[in-house]
Parts: C-alpha cells; sequence; structure tokens
C-alpha cells in the first residue's frame, strides 16, 4: 500500500474494536440528547459497547429521515448544531435536508483521495455538483486534506471541460463513472491530449468495461461508496479487493427491512453508524445492499471489507447519479391528473445510465409529462405514453433494467 493515511487504517482487530468499545457509549449518549433520537431514550449507552450491542438498537431509515425535518426542520433534531451554525446547507431529491461544514474533511473522503494516491503536486477537476447537493463540496474538501489543487468544474459544459482539463494540466478527476469517457472522447475530438492519471468517481455504478477503458488510456479508476449524510462509507484502494470501511463508521449488514445483521458473506441491507459528533446518524439505513468480504484487504489495510454496491434493498434507483424514490414517482402521478400510473425504467447505452418514464392514461400531454419529470424526479428522460392498463400491476413503479455483471 502507499503510505497510510493515518496509523487507525493498519491497527489490529483488537484494537478497533476496542476504539469502538471507548468511542460508541459517548456517540449514543450524544445522540440521546438531541430531540430526533427519542426512540433511543430508555437504552443505557455505557452498555452499547460494541457492535453486537449495537444491534439491538432500532434502525433509522429514509422515510424516518423525512419525517422528522417535516416535523422539525431543517435537521429533524439529529443534529448538535444549529442550522446557522453549519457553514452550507444542503438539499437532495426527497427532498432530505442536510448540514455541512468546511475544512477538516468533514465528510471524511481524503482518506479514499489518498488510497488513490491523490495528494500534493495533483490538480482534480471535481466534476461533481456545486449547486444544491453536497458532492461537489465532498470532493474539495477530500482535495483539501491531502494537499491537492481543485478546479471546481461542476457539471455540463464539455467541451469547456476538456478544454480546462488540457489548459490546468489536470492530474486528477473526480465525478460520476461514465462522465470522464465522455470528456476524455471530447478532448480527442479537439485534438487535446489530457493529462488525467487518476480518476475517483463515485454516485453511479462502475461498469467492468468502463474501468478497462480507463484502464486502456493509462488511468488508475478507483470508486468510493458515500452518501451525502454519512460522507465516506467505503472506498477501493490500489492492489486491494472489494471495498474498505472507512474508519470513522461502523457498517453492518443486516436483513433488508430489520434491523438484523445477517451472517458474514450473506447479502443484505448496509446499516452505518457515524462518528461524527455534529450530526451522529445512529444505525442508519442507506437502502443499499452488499455483503461482507471475508479477510483484510492485500493492500494493508486492515479494517472490515465490504464488496461494494449490489442493488437496493427498496426499489430506490440511482440513476445518472441521482436518487430515484418510489414517493417521488408517487408525487409526479398524484400532480398529473390525466396520469393513472406511472413506471420509471433505468437502463443503460453504451456507459451512460438513460431514463424513460412511461404513463398510462388518455389525453395525457407529453410536455406536461417531461416538464413534471424535470421538477419532481430532477432528472431528464424519455416519456412514453401507452394505454390503460398497459402498464404490469405488480407494484413496481421503478424498474432497473442494467446489468451490474
Amino acid at each position: 500500500m502507499n503510505q497510510p493515511y493515518d496509523e487507525l487504517e493498519r491497527q489490529s482487530a483488537a484494537d478497533r474494536e476496542a476504539l469502538i468499545a471507548d468511542t460508541l457509549p459517548g456517540q449514543i449518549a450524544l445522540a440521546q440528547s438531541l430531540p430526533g433520537y427519542a426512540a433511543l431514550s430508555d437504552i443505557d449507552a455505557a452498555t452499547v459497547n460494541g457492535r453486537s450491542a449495537l444491534a439491538a438498537l432500532p434502525v433509522l431509515r429514509k422515510s424516518d429521515l423525512v419525517a422528522l425535518q417535516k416535523t422539525a426542520p431543517p435537521f429533524g433534531g439529529l443534529t448538535r448544531r444549529a442550522a446557522h451554525e453549519f457553514d452550507h446547507l444542503h438539499q437532495s431529491p426527497g427532498p432530505i435536508n442536510e448540514p455541512g461544514m468546511r475544512g477538516g474533511d468533514w465528510w471524511r473522503l481524503g482518506r479514499f483521495l489518498h488510497a488513490l494516491g491523490v495528494g500534493r503536486g495533483d490538480v482534480v477537476q471535481n466534476c461533481f455538483g456545486y449547486h444544491m447537493t453536497p458532492a461537489g463540496l465532498m470532493f474539495e474538501s477530500a482535495a483539501e486534506a491531502v494537499g491537492a489543487a481543485v478546479l471546481p468544474a461542476g457539471t455540463g459544459q464539455t467541451e469547456l471541460q476538456a478544454g480546462a482539463a488540457a489548459a490546468m494540466g489536470v492530474t486528477a478527476w473526480a465525478g460520476t463513472p461514465d462522465y470522464l469517457k465522455v470528456i476524455l472522447e471530447k478532448a480527442d475530438e479537439m485534438g487535446l491530449n489530457l493529462g488525467i492519471a487518476k480518476a475517483a468517481v463515485s454516485g453511479g455504478a462502475l461498469f467492468p468495461s468502463l474501468r478497462e477503458y480507463y484502464s486502456g488510456r493509462g488511468i488508475t479508476c478507483l470508486q468510493c461508496y458515500a452518501t451525502a449524510d454519512l460522507g465516506l462509507i467505503a472506498y477501493e484502494s490500489l492492489g486491494g479487493e472489494g471495498m474498505i470501511v472507512d474508519e470513522g463508521v461502523i457498517v453492518e449488514i443486516v436483513t433488508p427491512g430489520t434491523g438484523d445483521p445477517v451472517p458474514e458473506g450473506e447479502v443484505g441491507e448496509v446499516v452505518v453508524t457515524s462518528f461524527n459528533r455534529d450530526y451522529p446518524l445512529i444505525r442508519f439505513a442507506t437502502g443499499d445492499l452488499s455483503a461482507v468480504l471475508p479477510g483484510e484487504s492485500p493492500c494493508g489495510r486492515t479494517n472490515m471489507r465490504i464488496r461494494g454496491w449490489m442493488g437496493r434493498a427498496d426499489q430506490t434507483t440511482k440513476i445518472k447519479g441521482m436518487f430515484v424514490r418510489p414517493e417521488q414517482v408517487a408525487a409526479l402521478v398524484a400532480r398529473l391528473p390525466e396520469v393513472a400510473r406511472a413506471r420509471v425504467i433505468a437502463g443503460r447505452e453504451g456507459e451512460t445510465d438513460t431514463m424513460v418514464v412511461r404513463v398510462e392514461g388518455e389525453g395525457i400531454d407529453a410536455g406536461a409529462v417531461a416538464a413534471s419529470v424535470r421538477e419532481v424526479l430532477k432528472l431528464s428522460g424519455e416519456v412514453q405514453i401507452v394505454a390503460p392498463g398497459s402498464l404490469p400491476r405488480d407494484g413496481v413503479v421503478i424498474e432497473d433494467t442494467r446489468s451490474y455483471d
């Protein structure tokens, strides 16, 4: 492995569990002091000193988070700071409100960039969005933590992206998995030689064919698993296998819909407890599926590994880097009286996500549907109008047809 980010990466399993035993009770006590954690009021925090004890606590789901934030805006009584005491306030689809702080690698993604080999001397073209959602600032904070310069490129304007990458001497790139390919192809058209050698991606599936494409162009591409609420959860490393769990969280794999841990190696829902003192999420269910990968990483990092993203425990699906949730589809139907039912279909053309929205009914204005899709789902997609009764009555409102083999 390259030099460790800190000594936590190489500590023994026994030392890691001892650190959890020392730290976790205080984090539970902190959560109990917040009004949003009434469900923990009867828990003796001192007894929650390990993974097995943590498993007895209730699970906090995104639906719970949305409900709490409606009752006690903006953060549902789950933060230690008031809204004006945070440096940044964000909102992701749901809607879900998230706080953020400058400096100190608040989302902890510096560990991921370090594992990729990004550091001083690198210029990172950050193509994550800076508008409303925190992904752009998450990676900017990570670059600051490892001493790299940042080109805050955001999304879109591919020709300008390619030109800026060449002009600024960009050596590393951050963004959704498929967008770098678009920029590279545009640079080829423009006759530009880009110096990008490292790519940090998240927000979508990194398909094997896409990873091979980048490798063929001399680019090392690694992905991380992170969310706006939790920050870094797990990340790939050079020479490793699977994803290594970040040192700032505890990850459990549970039976979907429950809080019951599954045996090691079985697929289940990812539940995360964060040691963030500003926003102490306890047993937060991500809705993502994964499994524990036995043993330690060959790269020398010793924390638990997971197999990466293996689908959703519910129908919530990430398309073009954004989550689309069943409740959003219901909201879309509710605002269009002529639409009886709707079904969102996630697909793939080449290395790019696609979205088709099928609606059934009579007298439907496709333009009005398309506008509502952009407003409600925060994405654009093809609208297909079908006859009444055409959509399957199988309870599925979001269908993912992409292959992850």
